[in-house]
């Protein structure tokens, strides 16, 4: 009887083994790098196509991503969106570091071809703080429109990197999607 169950044991065992050995040489991870940045989701070859996730690389590429759960769809919007930077009637850009100034943020969106319900753009510093500069629920269903904020007064503190962002919602109850971003250097 042991002698039985151990044949049975060790006949699973060979053929969960095999199996794994198969699906590994059928679908081979690749790396997938998008502006000089490495994706953490790999994507996949299997039977000579390349398969990558869809919200990672949308994300990579500052799209939107829209799941139709009753048609099993997905769509990928990648909307233009062109920031300027003003202060006063100036543009805005590199900044001398431990200096407090007075901005706002211009943005022109074009090739939207879905409707949005919000629109926000923040400042995050060096070390990634946000600080949101204006947050506005919208009511955008044509392929273009602009959008101006009130005046921000920000104090550049650090030496580094600030990004300016801006993000939409298609629906009130989804979570902000990064469409652009301007950098400004402090020094």
């Amino acid at each position: 009887m042991k002698f039985r169950r151990l044949l049975i044991l060790l006949l699973v065992m060979s053929l969960w083994g095999g199996t794994m050995m198969f699906a590994d040489s059928a679908a081979q991870k690749v790396r997938v790098i998008v502006n000089g940045e490495e994706l953490d989701d790999a994507g996949l070859i299997s039977d000579g196509k390349t398969y990558l996730a869809v919200r990672q690389l949308a994300s990579t590429l500052q799209s939107l991503v829209i799941w139709d759960e009753a048609s099993k769809k997905v769509t990928v919007y990648k909307p233009n969106v062109h920031m300027f930077l003003f202060q006063d009637n100036n543009i805005f850009g590199n900044v001398n570091k431990g200096n407090h100034y007075t901005f706002k943020v211009f943005a022109q969106i074009d090739n939207l071809k879905t409707e949005v319900a919000a629109v926000k753009v923040s400042i995050y510093d060096p070390s990634g703080t946000e600080k949101v500069i204006q947050s506005q629920n919208v009511s955008v269903n044509k392929d273009n429109f602009w959008y101006r904020t009130d005046d921000i007064k920000y104090n550049f503190d650090a030496s580094g990197k600030y990004a300016v962002r801006f993000f939409l919602k298609v629906n009130a109850n989804d979570e902000w999607k990064l469409v652009s971003e301007k950098i400004i250097t402090a020094q």
